[in-house]
């Protein structure tokens, strides 16, 4: 396929420089300009351009994937750039953080050093500030709603959120920072609430708060209306307070941001599927939560694919968690039991699940007992 795109694109690329040989001599001046929007037709800041080129950024790269920054009048190449060497980024750093972010350099100095100061909230020292700037340059050059965000820090160390936990906030979750102080407080108590009204207990309620939040950052996003439409659907379901508030726990909050329509298809799809009733379905759900999140043709996929595989619909609700597997790692897993003799199709589907490495030592345990003794360090082949 890649040898055909190339063979059609060949012709083109002749035609080009035919095409370029044959123009007018007088007349190279048009050839440099192929759209004349004003964006397109400004030229790039020389001095901008120098200056990277003296700190060796690569060019090309930021002309590739963000060329307008060339085109900016004001740049702080410079400012910036002594604004990381201060913080013990060396010559190589520095090269790479600008040509993975090049708005860095469009970014007022001042503000800059108002982010250096608030990421030092979190940051042990200024080594660990300069790895998070490495690998999260945008995040930390995202550089609006600094007051809200210096208040919204100081807040969740308050909770008593860790240091290092709020830092993964900043890189990984910063649209939270973006909600006002407020809105954050107001979801913080309405998640209190909650865990109040399905009887979570008070001695335990800061723990199970800060996991939540620490795992999943993301429901402070959430709106009080979608949070309150959510407890109630499951509560129709027939769901106890202590199973929903289980379900909450294992879900790592997520259970917010499901759509009672899509998890009242889901379950509808698994109900048929599974032949069971309402009660079964439901011990199924909190044995396997999945259930909930996965779409409709996602479930079917993979409840076709273990099928193919010669697993029952028996075996499957004996061990639902099978489903949180894609139909590619399935295949996989049942051919390296095969290589030891491990049948699944008529036996229990606990040594197919768990994660990668969870498989991977259990697959050590039987391969160890499936050794011959005169032999214990015999290689095994198996077929990736």
């Amino acid at each position: 396929m890649l040898r055909k795109l190339l063979m059609r694109s060949q012709p083109c690329r002749l035609y080009s420089f035919r095409k370029m040989l044959s123009a007018p001599k007088y007349r190279p001046f048009l050839a440099s300009f192929t759209c004349t929007t004003d964006s397109q037709s400004k030229k790039e800041n020389k001095k901008t351009v120098e200056k990277l080129f003296k700190l060796s950024v690569d060019i090309r790269k930021i002309r590739r994937l963000k060329g307008w920054v060339l085109l900016e009048d004001e740049t702080y190449v410079e400012e910036i750039a002594n604004i990381l060497q201060q913080l013990g980024a060396n010559e190589t750093a520095v090269a790479s953080i600008l040509e993975r972010c090049p708005e860095a350099i469009i970014c007022s100095p001042t503000a800059v050093n108002t982010q250096r100061e608030l990421w030092q909230l979190v940051c042990k020292n200024e080594e660990e500030l300069v790895k998070l700037i490495e690998q999260f340059p945008e995040s930390f050059f995202t550089v609006k709603d600094q007051e809200n965000r210096k208040l919204n820090i100081q807040f969740f160390q308050e909770l008593g959120l860790k240091n290092v936990v709020i830092s993964r906030f900043l890189t990984t979750a910063s649209n939270i920072f973006h909600n006002p102080i407020e809105k954050n407080k107001q979801m913080i108590k309405i998640l209190q609430e909650s865990y109040r009204n399905l009887g979570g207990s008070e001695a335990n309620m800061k723990i199970w708060l800060l996991k939540l939040l620490s795992q999943n950052p993301f429901i402070l996003l959430n709106s009080s209306a979608a949070i309150k439409e959510t407890l109630e659907f499951f509560q129709e379901q027939g769901f106890t307070n202590f199973e929903i508030l289980q379900l909450l726990s294992k879900l790592k909050g997520f259970l917010f941001q499901l759509c009672p329509r899509s998890i009242q298809n889901s379950m509808s799809f698994s109900k048929n599927a599974f032949k069971c009733t309402d009660h079964d379905l439901k011990q199924l759900v909190l044995k396997c939560p999945a259930l909930l999140y996965y779409s409709v043709p996602v479930l079917e996929e993979r409840i076709q694919g273990l099928l193919k595989e010669g697993i029952s619909i028996a075996q499957i609700r004996e061990t639902p968690m099978v489903l949180e597997l894609t139909p590619q790692i399935v295949q996989y897993r049942i051919r390296k039991l095969n290589s030891l003799g491990c049948g699944i199709k008529d036996g229990h589907l606990a040594n197919l699940n768990g994660t990668k490495k969870e498989f991977e030592a259990n697959f050590g345990k039987i391969q160890a007992k499936k050794r011959p003794l005169f032999n214990p360090v015999a290689p095994l082949n198996v077929e990736e």
